[in-house]
């Protein structure tokens, strides 16, 4: 399966503009995609100028679905979506998410998931977004504030990954000022190179420039390991840190 898993370090972080900025900019370059997001929650509340993220992402992708074909599980209540589906009676099943993709991707050239949340956000009870993101087995890319605090949050997630066996392909910071701060700046060059994975910007746009916006990021080689993203677990980034410290005085 091509595509990317598109996850945050938080909810609130801009997954959503980021997950339909790729889907615009493949489907401006003539790809059939394809978007998936296992549940939606919050849709008793206000969806603001983009609409509900099935809603965006059906808009901006290419396979010609409907956003209930997007999303299979959609909730009224802001919530975890584990919890959300207890209050509504519902249950959110593993093998019927993973069927759902599927579905979604056949005939398509990729398949463009989006998270809900952070990757250990639970589905159900012993099934997280993580789990669904080995599942199909998508390389990761994460999205995260560029402000205070994001070092932190964007090493964690990536960890969180990379523990799972998972290939972040990148990083996205949004919204990036035209004028960014030297905390912003640091903040991206720190995770970058504690990482060792490529961090991009992604600036304030909206649904006229959702595929200039796309076309900026580095989507061929996201997309040159977003099928079979899945391996062997890596050793966590601070583990990692850790040897190559010890081993370069051992004493």
């Amino acid at each position: 399966m091509r595509g990317l898993f598109v996850t945050g370090t938080d909810t609130g972080v801009g997954k959503s503009i980021v997950s339909a900025s790729i889907c615009a900019a493949l489907a401006a370059s003539g790809e059939r995609v394809a978007a998936f997001k296992p549940a939606v929650t919050g849709l008793d509340g206000d969806p603001g100028d983009w609409g509900h993220d099935h809603e965006l992402l059906a808009a901006s992708a290419s396979a010609g679905q409907s956003p209930e074909e997007v999303s299979p599980h959609r909730f009224g209540p802001a919530t975890s979506p584990h919890l959300a589906a207890e209050l509504s009676g519902a249950a959110i099943e593993p093998e019927q998410l993973l069927a759902a993709a599927s579905s979604a991707a056949a005939g398509a050239d990729a398949l463009v998931v989006e998270g809900v949340g952070g990757l250990l956000v639970p589905l159900s009870t012993g099934y997280l977004i993580r789990d669904l993101a080995v599942d199909l087995g998508l390389a990761v890319v994460v999205v995260a504030r560029p402000g205070l605090g994001t070092i932190n949050h964007t090493l964690l997630t990536v960890e969180a990954a990379r523990i799972a066996g998972l290939v972040v392909a990148g990083v996205v910071m949004t919204p990036w000022a035209q004028r960014p701060t030297q905390v912003e700046v640091s903040n991206r060059d720190t995770v970058e190179r504690l990482t060792g994975t490529a961090v991009s910007v992604l600036g304030p746009t909206d649904r006229a420039t959702l595929a200039s916006a796309g076309r900026a990021l580095p989507l061929d080689t996201w997309l040159a390991v977003g099928g079979g993203g899945h391996r062997a677990a890596a050793e966590p980034v601070a583990v990692r840190a850790e040897l190559e410290m010890l081993a370069a005085h051992p004493g």
